[in-house]
């Protein structure tokens, strides 16, 4: 067995010296290898030359599985390499991330849907998001987007982890019990991918340095538990023209949506045109809150900043999806931009404006905070 192994490294090596063509020398190898099946499958047991080469053909069509699956695994990573690189027209650069071979394993899976692909991951690790609070919506959201290789993610929140956090916050530990939110999280997403830059800013978010902050992301999910921030990061949004992707939360119900005026979907604002009386919209802390279902919501607004991001499906812009865990329903309701929002107005109509005005008393009467 030994010599015939021997041969097709003759074959294989000495074929490559003398130029034989990589086609010429498998056939060879091939022809090798059905000679050796055909001695052990014409001639009976114990004959020498039988003997001389493994004494059984299984060894030989064990061999030949290993082969195939070592070769078909190779073709698998040669076809999700180019698929990671950009078509032909795309200009590279030297500033054009590139994947290494434990990331195009890592994202394989992603890279074989064919609404992401491979300059669909390529566009996620060139995104920057920045997620407000790192919450019970946060947590969810910053596991999802540091696995799929969201390439920087900007997490902002002034608390620290809490026992109480705990029964929903999966992204913190009972370890990191009095750390700032923004650290553990940091952590949390680094031991997951060491590949993705996490810039943690451990301090609430205010009008001093919310333009300046979202400068520098093209996408902005919000997880806060108040309507200030919201109200706040919804005009900044707006300012920047980029999309802000708002969950949010009570007891057994949440509801999501993507707000991005510049594409024609109206902004918060638009739907929550003030915050609701005190007593309409309890806080978690105040009314209670079931254990997984931030993780459902956060988990979604992860879904949908790769939509956004990767250009897959449809964004839920125009829509509130609301999910209602204790009687495991969704319903989706339409929302149009209206005319007079202070914040957006310029890029809604009148028209538009009446038709929803329906919707937005609906979506009104159910305002939730976060987590």
């Amino acid at each position: 067995m030994i010599q015939i192994l021997a041969l097709a490294a003759l074959i294989w090596w000495g074929g490559q010296l003398l130029r034989f063509t990589r086609p010429l020398r498998l056939s060879l190898l091939a022809v090798l290898y059905l000679a050796v099946l055909l001695i052990h499958l014409t001639l009976p047991d114990g004959a020498p030359l039988r003997e001389a080469t493994g004494g059984s053909a299984a060894t030989w069509l064990i061999l030949a599985g290993v082969a195939g699956l070592i070769a078909g695994y190779a073709s698998l990573l040669r076809r999700l390499r180019a698929r990671a690189q950009p078509p032909e027209d795309t200009t590279m650069t030297e500033d054009t991330p590139l994947f290494t071979e434990t990331e195009l394993n890592r994202y394989a899976r992603h890279i074989v849907l064919r609404e992401v692909g491979g300059l669909g991951q390529k566009r996620l690790k060139e995104a920057r998001v920045l997620v407000i609070g790192a919450g019970g919506l946060g947590a969810p959201a910053l596991q999802y987007l540091a696995a799929a290789g969201v390439g920087t993610i900007g997490v902002i929140d002034d608390d620290i982890v809490e026992n109480a956090n705990l029964q929903r916050q999966v992204i913190h530990t009972d370890a990191a019990i009095g750390t700032p939110k923004v650290f553990s999280a940091k952590a949390a997403m680094e031991a997951q991918n060491p590949y993705v830059t996490v810039r943690p800013y451990h301090r609430r978010l205010d009008g001093e340095i919310a333009a300046e902050l979202f400068a520098d992301y093209d996408l902005i999910l919000d997880g806060t538990d108040n309507f200030d921030t919201r109200y706040l990061a919804n005009a900044a949004a707006v300012t920047r023209g980029v999309p802000l992707i708002s969950g949010a939360l009570s007891q057994w119900e949440g509801q999501i949506s993507v707000f991005h005026p510049a594409e024609g979907a109206p902004c918060y604002e638009c739907i929550f045109p003030e915050a609701p009386a005190p007593g309409l919209a309890p806080s978690c802390s105040e009314a209670g809150v079931i254990g997984p279902l931030p993780g459902v919501i956060g988990a979604m607004m992860a879904v949908e900043a790769i939509k956004v991001i990767t250009g897959a499906g449809a964004p839920l812009r125009g829509e509130m999806l609301i999910y209602d865990a204790l009687y495991g329903e969704t319903r989706k309701i339409a929302l149009k931009p209206r005319g007079d929002c202070p914040v957006c107005g310029s890029h809604s109509t009148k028209d538009g404006a009446e038709d929803g005005a329906e919707d937005r008393a609906g979506a009104v009467a159910g305002g939730m905070a976060g987590a």
